[in-house]
């Protein structure tokens, strides 16, 4: 009876301690369970921004604001884009970068090789549908530097979404300025309606085309200069032709792209008292924005071809069309179909 009773004795303790490690592990639950979730963390700014170049690094900067950290590898007009080699560090940013900006067409290929999947691309040339082999000048575009900033703006709201409103209002600040330059542009246009001009490279091509300037380079000279080879004798003697009989109204030069051709043919201008239009690729570091930039060259070119050239005065003097013998008119009926078509301007194979 005693050892029966002990037996029981034996497995109440045991069910007793059951219980108690029971009861603690329910506790242990109850307490785990009641510890509250915590959601994801919301994206912190600044966003990193690498951009290609600065030309559209700057616009990144100018949409982004204070809530974006923008680096431009290309960022100085004493280094050629099209024959930039990024180093390793270049490489490293662009792969650790949130938004990866790129000109496209061919301009810098490099800085789209490998991009993290995780990566926002924005690109020029795929903002516009332009491709390999057009003129990769884009921002020099009113259509590119719009479609750049609406899509920087969309980019820069996914990844911080609560940022949108203040990504729009600078969207829509930079939209006013941009208004205010096409605005001065098509006053321009209006003051020189038969504007003309002649190129040793095509880096302006969207900016004379949007002031409503006519490429007169010849033909051959412009196909030597977008393959990076040197003009045949003939283009070349062609092309100081057309300078020395004043045939244009502007001469554009490059100043990043020089050589002997280009050097010859500014000096031919020099002696014709043909204006020459410097430009650069690269943004100079005086300016802060390309809006600003590119207002500077408006000015400039106005500056440069006042209301009342030559080919205005004689289209206003003009009686009928034999009586017109202004030297654009001649160079039009000498050239015949030698002056660019609408997408030689445009092309720049390997440029």
């Amino acid at each position: 009876m005693q050892g029966a009773t002990h037996r029981w004795n034996r497995i109440a303790a045991v069910l007793a301690a059951c219980g108690l490690i029971a009861s603690m592990g329910a506790c242990g639950q109850n307490k785990q369970s009641a510890e509250p979730v915590e959601p994801p963390a919301e994206p912190a700014g600044p966003i990193t921004v690498v951009a290609s170049v600065n030309q559209w690094g700057s616009l990144a900067a100018q949409i982004g604001g204070d809530d974006v950290a923008v680096t431009s590898i290309v960022d100085t007009t004493a280094v050629d884009a099209h024959d930039f080699e990024p180093q390793p560090a270049d490489m490293a940013a662009l792969q650790d970068a949130q938004v990866v900006v790129s000109n496209g067409a061919g301009y810098d290929a490099w800085a789209t090789k490998s991009l993290n999947p995780q990566t926002a691309s924005v690109s020029a040339a795929e903002t516009v549908g332009a491709s390999e082999g057009d003129n990769p000048h884009l921002w020099f575009s009113k259509d590119a530097r719009n479609g750049m900033a609406t899509e920087l703006a969309d980019a820069f709201s996914r990844i911080l979404p609560d940022k949108k409103d203040d990504f729009q209002k600078r969207l829509d600040q930079w939209q006013e300025r941009e208004q205010q330059l096409e605005d001065s542009m098509d006053a321009f246009r209006q003051a020189h309606p038969d504007a003309t001009y002649a190129a040793t490279e095509s880096v302006a091509y969207y900016l004379l085309s949007d002031l409503g300037f006519e490429d007169l380079t010849p033909e051959g000279y412009a196909q030597a200069s977008a393959n990076e080879s040197e003009p045949a004798p003939a283009d070349l003697q062609q092309f100081q032709e057309l300078i020395e009989s004043q045939g244009v109204d502007l001469l554009v030069n490059n100043v990043q792209q020089g050589g002997d051709a280009a050097n010859m043919i500014t000096g031919t201008a020099g002696r014709a008292d043909v204006p020459v239009f410097d430009v650069s690729e690269q943004m100079p570091e005086e300016f802060d924005d390309p809006t600003d930039w590119i207002a500077s060259l408006v000015e400039t070119i106005s500056g440069l071809l006042p209301a009342g050239a030559p080919s205005d005065a004689d289209d206003a003097s003009a009686g009928t069309d034999e009586d017109q013998t202004g030297s654009v008119d001649q160079q039009d009926a000498a050239d015949g179909d030698t002056a660019a078509p609408s997408n030689e301007g445009q092309q720049d194979p390997g440029r």
